[in-house]
């Protein structure tokens, strides 16, 4: 007799107390990963502001904006004489060098104490591009990584990086220094929290995966974003807040005693005994009482695949290059690559603008985090009702009518209300939200479990290099102010049609091996999702009837 991993983990427990306390975990984690990743964001807020002159000293922010606002460029044009009327006032030829600052609930960012403003505004930009070059790189070099030392330790090396990062972004006072600091601090995005999310995935049930990863991470990324806001608010200066948001990092730590590293990773990597030594411990934590046939019975199934699992044709250990190698599993993974990059894409590009609505960024800011918890809850029902791919594809296509929508209209109302304004960036976000989720999902399920964590690596990377482009097509709404809309409409419609040429993963044994890769999903139809999804739903709908006809 032999029994596979899903069988011995059913019965060690994949729905049970050691699974919650994983989700609790795993909600911590997005809750301090919130805001370490919109912790830039803070720091940079840039109030309105106008140069400083001796005759507006005491002068309200009311006066000091009529003043300048009769010239074309007021937060960096530079007055010779202030008429005491504010009506006559003549420009200097000087550039400013001193400013008056309408801080927003009184905090003080970076941007406002280091002046870089006008002439310097593009120091942050520059410096914040440091941080997705560390976060490319990062992605990458922990990816590796978990798939090599473990994605505990990965997890944890991660996060210092992060709390690294931040902490020295303190002491920065020139680009150079910034640009730096912000560079070590991008290496733990996406790293710091897809090593944990496959950690979680790979030891609860499907069910768990649904509603679990979904509404923990929508409601503590959600918790996070408004900490954040919050916490900016109360300390009133963002080095204070850099310190408060990086110090929760470094209690990852915790983590390699209380988490259980992979079982099926280290089943990947021969350690078959060391996959039993966790499973036992899963077990007992879920008062789970296992035989040793059961564990002997384990030991057996990955003895059979064990030359299957680990080897290649040429004998060597599996490389990301194998991904490539065979047919159907070179094509499922190019295609999810393509719809992983042009989501993230999309997502960086909607998610991270939260200026210029007519309210402060502050607010926009926590309101838009207040469509994550509701993004997930629907999220994990259509996906438990309709499958992962279905929820994919429809959320796409709905989300990109959306924004092509809004775009248009934008475009055709030359002075739209602050409400329209946020309630269409609300509507954008909770879109967003869903597809993002989704795809994450339905991409890390699709990866076989050796390489899951170099797959999903090379996956982020690409996104966050696709992501530079962002600033680009925003910059388009300057020429044309639907041209941003209908782009990402665009690339929302494109990856929809991609994905409708993967196959369903919903309620399936994932993949452990290239092997079992290049067999997943063979001979599924374009459209099968929906028959496959019906029958999944009245077959539930059939089984819940029979557990109430039964007696009690």
């Amino acid at each position: 007799m032999i029994m596979d991993f899903d069988e011995i983990l059913n019965k060690c427990g994949n729905g049970e107390r050691y699974q919650y306390v994983l989700l609790a975990l795993y909600s911590y984690l997005m809750f301090v990963t919130s805001m370490h990743n919109f912790s830039q964001n803070m720091i940079s807020f840039v109030p309105d502001h106008w140069c400083y002159h001796d005759e507006l000293e005491n002068k309200s922010i009311a006066d000091v904006r009529a003043i300048y606002n009769q010239f074309e460029n007021p937060s960096c044009t530079r007055l010779a004489l202030v008429d005491p009327d504010g009506k006559s006032s003549i420009i200097s030829e000087e550039h400013c060098d001193r400013w008056i600052y309408n801080y927003d609930y009184g905090f003080k960012s970076m941007n406002t104490e280091l002046n870089w403003v006008c002439d310097s505004a593009y120091k942050a930009p520059v410096g914040h591009s440091f941080f997705f070059l560390g976060s490319m790189l990062g992605t990458l070099t922990f990816g590796l990584l978990g798939d090599r030392i473990g994605r505990i330790l990965a997890l944890i090396f991660a996060n210092l990086c992060g709390f690294l990062g931040d902490f020295s972004t303190i002491f920065a006072d020139d680009l150079t220094s910034f640009s730096l600091a912000r560079f070590v601090s991008g290496l733990a995005v996406d790293a710091d929290t897809y090593l944990m999310y496959i950690l979680v995935l790979e030891y609860v049930s499907p069910d768990l995966r649904n509603y679990g990863l979904s509404i923990a991470m929508g409601i503590f990324y959600c918790i996070g974003m408004i900490t954040s806001s919050l916490l900016a608010i109360y300390v009133g200066h963002w080095k204070i807040f850099l310190v408060c948001s990086s110090l929760p990092l470094v209690l990852i730590v915790t983590y390699y005693f209380l988490v259980q590293e992979s079982a099926q990773w280290l089943i990947t990597r021969n350690d078959i005994n060391g996959a039993v030594k966790r499973l036992k411990r899963v077990a007992k934590f879920n008062s789970r009482s296992v035989s040793e046939h059961d564990f002997d019975a384990f030991r057996s199934y990955c003895q059979l695949n064990a030359q299957d699992k680990e080897q290649n044709a040429n004998g060597k250990k599996a490389t990301i290059k194998d991904i490539f190698k065979t047919r159907h599993l070179r094509n499922n993974m190019i295609y999810m690559l393509t719809i992983f990059t042009i989501i993230t894409l999309c997502y960086n590009t909607l998610a991270r603008s939260v200026e210029g609505l007519g309210i402060s960024p502050f607010i926009s800011f926590s309101l838009s985090a207040l469509t994550l918890p509701v993004s997930g809850i629907i999220q994990a029902k259509i996906q438990r009702s309709f499958g992962r791919k279905a929820t994919s594809i429809s959320s796409m296509l709905l989300t990109g009518l959306f924004t092509a929508t809004s775009g248009i209209v934008l475009s055709l109302w030359k002075d739209p209300s602050v409400f329209l304004l946020v309630s269409l960036m609300l509507l954008s976000r909770l879109g967003i939200s869903i597809v993002f989720g989704a795809t994450l999902l339905f991409s890390t399920e699709l990866v076989p479990t050796c390489m899951r964590s170099r797959g999903l690596a090379v996956a982020h990377v690409a996104g966050a290099a696709a992501s530079l482009l962002s600033p680009y097509i925003m910059h388009l709404g300057t020429y044309i102010r639907a041209a941003p809309s209908i782009i990402l409409c665009l690339l929302f419609f494109s990856s929809a049609f991609i994905c409708l040429l993967l196959p369903e993963t919903n309620n399936r044994k994932l993949p452990m091996t290239i092997e079992e890769g290049e067999e997943f999903g063979k001979g599924d139809r374009i459209f099968g999702f929906l028959r496959r999804s019906h029958e999944e739903a009245d077959d539930k709908k059939n089984t819940e009837t029979h557990q109430k006809l039964m007696p009690e």
